[in-house]
């Protein structure tokens, strides 16, 4: 295997490692400006799957399962 940690040029002395570098066109006591993004952020349409997660509908379904269950064992074994 290579060794390529050694062609890396060390941090310079001066700053420290976990102060970030200024971005150009800025002075060196403002605070640094964010990057813009150039398209925005679109949300996501949301499916089926979210409305179908939402409590209210889950109840309902749950209760015309109990509703088929319980007509399904009657018919099983009391007819």
């Amino acid at each position: 295997m290579l060794e390529t940690s050694a062609d890396t040029a060390p941090a310079p002395a001066s700053a420290p490692a976990h102060v970030p570098a200024p971005l150009s066109g800025s002075s060196p006591g403002a605070p640094p400006v964010p990057a813009v993004p150039a398209v925005p952020v679109v949300e996501e349409p949301r499916g089926c799957l979210f409305a179908l997660s939402q409590p209210p509908l889950m109840i309902f379904l749950g209760v015309i399962g109990a509703l088929l269950l319980m007509a399904a064992l009657h018919d099983l074994f009391l007819l």
